[in-house]
């Protein structure tokens, strides 16, 4: 460039710098010193990664300019009362600045965006934001949900120590129904912290993780996860987690391949109640005349082991796997031992009983449960049952009970709220549902606000709208 353009340039700057306020004002001002960066010599050799034939020069000259294109965008944007060119102009803005990041991947700016420094007072991590927050256009939209949804969830604290099941949950929620790029950026760090310090014997750091791999279409990687961990329960559900995925993908024969080779470690390992997952394994990979030889032998081991000694027998594991593969009475005996510490267990298995024609025993046991999320959850899980059947009487029987649900008292009910959202899709499969989960995202965003914070609300949102759209139990 000659002075001569130079200075035409500085010129130009100068006159739309003037008509700039507020934050558009600094960020073009670091940008006009940068324009002036030394001019390349005659000599100049193209850079490594640089697009084309640029050298850095180029590469930061044509960074400043798209910079302040994005600015002016956003400018116009901000003073726009029109919804559809203010998104427009956003997007023109979110493209030109990864087009920065992309095309002049060695300048400054595009530095300073991919670590996410300030340009001036433009926080690109918040911009980032407002252009998911885009997806709120439509209120009733998928894509709204996640994004009111991720406001639900507790920041992540570093240096990370653990895998957190909300993020990693919405990681899942984000690949099956919105933004598979999103999906990478939440799970890397867990893969990162997860590789600084990896177990060995000690337990439980791997928990979901390998299970949010396999969800998100990375199997081999969630296997070389799981294959480092020498702890019966964390390498048997991760295994076990693994299957069902690949059940879910349709492929049976890989899922049994798996639930084998956690049937050998158990075996190899003296692992004791953890054989009650294999044995659910081997049942959903559909061998079932061995998942019900696995699991007797399991129940009765387990009963031998504590026939002298006070306290409950079994994990809540087994519990789940007698829905499946015990006599019922067996499967409500060992529910009872274990449903006060793990609620969870209350619609898994009655709604395994259910599935199995014991519709009035499940039906009767559910109505004594206290907790009316719980409870919502397992009508829910039996009126799937009764569909499943073609019971339309008893499904709607059910349906009236949940509504009952939501008509007792006056306190905000968001769960109650999402699992009638399920009902009504599978109800009437149409787009209803849409208003009444809305409704509760609203409910759960107030009983989410000031003092009254909950943190378990987040990932049962999570898993009922992606049950909704998918029609699969993933983050259950």
């Amino acid at each position: 460039m000659s002075v001569i353009e130079r200075v035409a340039a500085v010129r130009s700057f100068a006159v739309l710098g003037s008509g700039l306020a507020g934050s558009f004002l600094a960020a073009s001002v670091l940008a006009l010193t940068l324009v002036l960066a030394p001019v390349a010599p005659a000599g100049a050799q193209p850079i490594p990664g640089l697009a084309g034939t640029q050298t850095l020069p180029d590469a930061q000259a044509m960074a400043n300019r798209q910079f302040v294109q994005a600015m002016e965008a956003i400018k116009k944007a901000d003073q726009s009362y029109d919804l559809q060119e203010q998104t427009k102009l956003l997007l023109q803005a979110d493209k030109l600045l990864s087009n920065i990041l992309v095309q002049s991947p060695e300048s400054p700016l595009a530095v300073q965006l991919s670590t996410n420094q300030f340009v001036g007072d433009f926080d690109y991590n918040d911009f980032k934001s407002r252009i998911r927050s885009l997806a709120c256009n439509d209120a009733q939209s998928t894509g709204c949900f996640l994004y009111r949804i991720e406001g639900l969830i507790q920041p992540v604290d570093y240096p990370i120590t653990a895998p957190r099941w909300d993020w990693l949950s919405l990681a899942v929620a984000h690949y099956h129904l919105g933004d598979k790029d999103r999906t990478k950026q939440i799970i890397a760090p867990f893969i990162a912290a997860f590789r600084r310090a990896p177990p060995v014997t000690e337990t439980g750091r791997d928990l979901f993780l390998g299970r949010a791999l396999s969800l998100t279409g990375e199997v081999d990687m969630a296997l070389d996860i799981t294959r480092h961990i020498n702890d019966c329960s964390t390498r048997i559900y991760n295994l076990t987690d693994i299957s069902q995925a690949l059940v879910w993908k349709g492929d049976k024969g890989q899922a049994g391949k798996l639930v084998e080779e956690a049937a050998e470690y158990a075996q190899a390992n003296n692992c004791a109640w953890e054989l009650g997952l294999v044995a659910e394994g081997f049942y959903r990979a559909g061998n079932e005349a061995r998942a019900h030889t696995m699991f007797l032998n399991t129940v009765e081991e387990q009963f031998s082991r504590f026939k002298d000694r006070k306290g409950n027998c079994c994990a809540p594991e087994l519990a789940v796997a007698a829905g499946d593969l015990g006599d019922p009475n067996l499967a409500l005996g060992l529910l009872r031992t274990v449903q006060q510490e793990s609620p969870w267990t209350i619609p898994a298995v009655l709604g395994r009983l259910g599935a199995r024609g014991e519709m009035q025993l499940a039906t009767t046991y559910a109505e004594q449960v206290q907790d009316t999320d719980i409870k919502a959850e397992t009508f829910v899980q039996l009126l799937a049952d009764a569909l499943k059947s073609g019971d339309r009487k008893q499904a709607e029987a059910l349906s009236g009970r949940i509504d009952r649900l939501l008509a007792a008292g006056t306190d905000a009910k968001p769960l109650v709220l999402a699992q009638r959202a399920r009902a009504d899709r599978m109800l009437f499969k149409d787009q209803r549902w849409r208003n009444t989960y809305l409704a509760g995202l609203s409910a759960a965003e107030r009983s989410n606000s000031g003092d009254t914070q909950r943190k378990d609300i987040a990932v049962p949102m999570l898993a009922a709208l992606v049950e909704i759209e998918t029609g699969t139990p993933m983050l259950q």
